[in-house]
């Protein structure tokens, strides 16, 4: 489940209670999808026509859970993971073709990272602790962090904090997304935890800790620190993109842990910060009411694409952004072309895939830029 530390759990278990008994074969009868369509969504220079049929598969043989995230490695193929331990990683070429499966240990299967070293490519995997159990209830435990080759052996798995002194008793570790810098240090945000960022050295020695809930300056604490990611763009001054998903916000730090500036984007509850170029796109899992100005935990999530200056200059499945004397207006879903966007991946072309949590058993939409 569980992408979601606030949201209402028993809603949940309630509304995927009623949404199995409409399933047949894995196809939902609500709002599964069909072949692709002609919805055209985005504003500006990204607009994108949806395809929901791009990553269908045999729900019998290649299920998911949640699609959570999903990466492009050296050979040009999508590597996807899912909670679904049948086969945690999907790989699929851009077409759309299934070619392999493999990783049946990541029940909280959810954030995915590709680290190139040597020519060889690796996966960082978090399992943020959140499964689906024997009696088809969600459960929680600790998470984990393990470094894979490509094909899924094993290079080393990383131990609570709690073994190295570095958390209170008090403080639980549920992971959620890693990053790699240029030198090989990496980072761990624990954005179902206790929402701290840590970094360790390429061999997974711990280095220091940042974020968290009580810095005596505010601008210093995350509050769901869901995802994490090195930002390049300007190669003098190499950032760190912080997730604060309950500020609807990304908070930009030094490699070091210092802090640097908040980006708001009101009404957005966004997930991992993705760099393509000079932009940064990401999922966002779900916006808020119009009306009331809270969290609408439904059928309310689309992607927000930000240029190099940090703006919002298009919302795919979203309301077109809009400055008013420099400040960003609040954002919302449009039309429900997305139940919870909650990652994002960009090919050579520009297209764009999105993995949805809580979205009914689908696989991942394509949006081909237009």
């Amino acid at each position: 489940m569980a992408d979601h530390k606030n949201y209402p759990r028993r809603k949940f278990i309630k509304k995927t209670t009623l949404l199995a008994g409409a399933t047949i074969a894995g196809f939902n009868i609500i709002g599964k999808a069909g072949p692709a369509n002609d919805n055209i969504v985005g504003h500006g220079n990204f607009r994108y026509r949806v395809n929901k049929a791009w990553g269908n598969l045999d729900p019998a043989k290649t299920p998911v859970l949640d699609c959570h995230e999903m990466v492009n490695d050296s050979k040009g193929r999508l590597l996807m993971i899912t909670d679904e331990v049948k086969n945690n990683i999907i790989i699929y070429d851009r077409s759309g073709k299934l070619l392999d499966t493999w990783g049946t240990r990541y029940p909280g299967g959810h954030g995915l990272t590709l680290s190139a070293e040597g020519g060889e490519d690796f996966l960082f995997i978090t399992d943020c602790g959140y499964f689906l159990g024997k009696d088809n209830k969600w459960q929680s435990q600790s998470g984990s962090v393990f470094k894979t080759t490509a094909d899924g052996r094993l290079v080393f798995a990383l131990g609570h904090p709690a073994t190295i002194g570095i958390y209170k008793k008090d403080e639980p570790f549920k992971p959620t997304e890693t990053a790699v810098a240029p030198n090989g240090d990496f980072y761990v945000a624990d954005g179902y935890g206790s929402d701290y960022i840590i970094q360790y050295d390429h061999n997974g020695r711990y280095i220091r800790h940042f974020g968290g809930h009580h810095n005596s300056n505010p601008d210093h604490n995350l509050n769901n620190a869901h995802g994490v990611a090195v930002d390049l763009r300007d190669p003098s001054s190499p950032k760190l993109i912080c997730t604060s998903r309950n500020d609807n916000a990304f908070k930009f730090f030094t490699l070091d842990g210092r802090y640097l500036e908040t980006v708001k984007l009101p009404g957005a509850y966004v997930c991992r910060p993705v760099l393509d170029g000079e932009n940064i796109y990401a999922g966002v899992c779900w916006s808020n009411f119009r009306d009331t100005g809270k969290m609408d935990g439904g059928k309310s999530g689309f992607v927000t694409i930000l240029d190099k200056n940090n703006k919002v200059v298009s919302n795919p499945g979203g309301t077109q952004p809009e400055y008013k004397n420099g400040v960003l207006q609040p954002m919302f879903a449009d039309g429900n072309i997305f139940y919870h966007g909650h990652d994002v991946c960009v090919d050579a072309d520009k297209n764009v895939y999105i993995c949805q949590w809580n979205a009914e058993k689908t696989y991942p939409v394509k949006l081909e830029r237009i």
